[in-house]
């Protein structure tokens, strides 16, 4: 079984965790070894940074040891509480992919995770990440950035690449190809 915990919390940017959520709901049809569920604080409602409301699965507590963690970013990230940096923190003693979206970046490095590590974040955000001086490098214009067993991805569809990406490192290329096909992700923008 290779566990996906998605963290959620006050302000989270919807498409930084629906994304991946739907690359790895739709990599359980496939392989039903994967289980992908969301943490966060409380399993009271989370009203996200654009206004949809959602539940988490479990709490930080019952999240246990996942494989893989994927922190999404958003304004919350500014205000993300002690509980969850620690959380981040604790998981990624254990996890197999330590991974973030956006602005996720900021409570990876600020949990200690992202310590010399290359990162990258969402493009308006990459000085400020690197003025803190907790991470390595932090590249701008990449989708995502892989150092070691940590992945940070560029703001928001930057998550679908990453975890796409993932999918192939977890199983293989042919089939994080399956699950692309079967989700139709084949961005063309229109302009």
């Amino acid at each position: 079984m290779t566990s996906v915990a998605i963290l959620l919390f006050e302000g989270v940017e919807e498409l930084d965790f629906v994304g991946p959520w739907e690359v790895f709901r739709q990599a359980i049809d496939a392989d039903p070894s994967f289980e992908v569920f969301t943490v966060a604080e409380s399993l009271g409602p989370i009203t996200c940074a654009n206004g949809l409301r959602v539940l988490a699965d479990r709490t930080l507590d019952e999240a246990g040891e996942p494989d893989v963690i994927i922190v999404p970013g958003g304004p919350g990230t500014d205000h993300a509480s002690r509980a969850i940096v620690d959380w981040i923190a604790a998981a990624d003693r254990t996890t197999t992919w330590t991974t973030s979206v956006c602005t996720g970046a900021f409570l990876l490095a600020e949990a200690g995770a992202a310590a010399g590590r290359r990162v990258t974040t969402y493009h308006t955000e990459i000085e400020a990440l690197g003025a803190r001086g907790d991470t390595g490098p932090v590249e701008a214009g990449a989708r995502w950035v892989h150092d070691g067993k940590v992945v940070t991805a560029a703001g928001v569809s930057a998550g679908i690449d990453m975890s796409l990406w993932l999918l192939g490192e977890l199983r293989s290329p042919d089939f994080s190809r399956q699950i692309r096909t079967w989700i139709e992700y084949d961005p063309l923008p229109p302009y």
